[in-house]
């Protein structure tokens, strides 16, 4: 992949993020954890705020990968100091790129530079053993697990829970 440009998605831009959601559960459902009704129905993740925000990865201007941070406890003071990754993911035929870690080094980056949050969390399917290599890889550290976390066609599935500590 010659050039991948991270920039700021902005809720102006919603529709955009949510056909590019709408094409990754068509192909990649297991791997997220909406479904095309929650997509429809579901507001911009994040508010445009640099501690509320949402990346996209692109390439020659497709959109190929997304992922979003979004500071814990908006209204409650005592979890201000984390905040949570979610949403993370890079379209099928641009994987292998490298995109995901560019993606999570900039989020990274970003947080760094908020003086009061110390951690960021995650969730990852617990047999997504490539994301779970690619946290790991960053210093995220696995810290739980919820079994039978999602129920989805009649099959559960578990997931891991991950810490990356900044400060």
């Amino acid at each position: 992949m010659d050039s991948i440009e991270i920039k700021e998605i902005f809720s102006a831009q919603s529709e955009q993020y949510k056909m590019f959601l709408d094409i990754a559960l068509q192909y990649d459902a297991e791997n997220l954890l909406i479904t095309p009704g929650d997509n429809m129905n579901a507001p911009f993740p994040t508010k445009d705020r640099n501690d509320n925000f949402t990346l996209g990865a692109y390439a020659k201007n497709t959109l190929a990968g997304i992922a979003s941070f979004i500071r814990d406890g908006e209204d409650r003071e005592k979890l201000r100091h984390k905040g949570l990754l979610s949403t993370m993911y890079v379209s099928k035929e641009f994987r292998g790129y490298g995109i995901a870690g560019q993606l999570l080094e900039e989020i990274i980056k970003r947080v760094k530079t908020i003086a009061a949050i110390e951690q960021i969390n995650l969730i990852v399917l617990s047999d997504n053993v490539n994301a779970k290599r690619l946290y790991e890889k960053f210093g995220f550290e696995k810290y739980g697990t919820e079994l039978h976390s999602i129920k989805w066609e009649g099959k559960y599935f578990a997931e891991d829970l991950m810490v990356l500590r900044l400060r």
